[in-house]
């Protein structure tokens, strides 16, 4: 849960920068064609980092998942054997 919350105010941190980028972009004293193409730069910029930032989450998704598996595993075996020692 608490994962959840840092992913999110992760992800609005971003957002926000990229947001401000854009308004600083825009108001900035330069040719309207050298802002947009500064702005559409990064925002191909912005969305790669996103998805090599979903990506990674996703891959840890994965590992903690694993990890929870194993571990379940290992306490089943660990309680059969305690039943088996028990009722033997």
């Amino acid at each position: 849960m608490e994962r959840d919350k840092v992913a999110a105010c992760t992800l609005m941190f971003v957002i926000g920068v990229a947001v401000g980028a854009a308004v600083g972009l825009l108001t900035a004293p330069q040719a309207g064609r050298r802002t947009r193409r500064e702005i559409v730069r990064r925002a191909e910029n912005a969305q790669t980092y996103l998805e090599d930032l979903g990506e990674e989450l996703i891959e840890r998704g994965r590992e903690m998942m694993e990890r929870g598996k194993e571990m379940a595993e290992g306490k089943i075996k660990e309680l059969g054997q305690k039943v088996r020692q028990a009722t033997a």
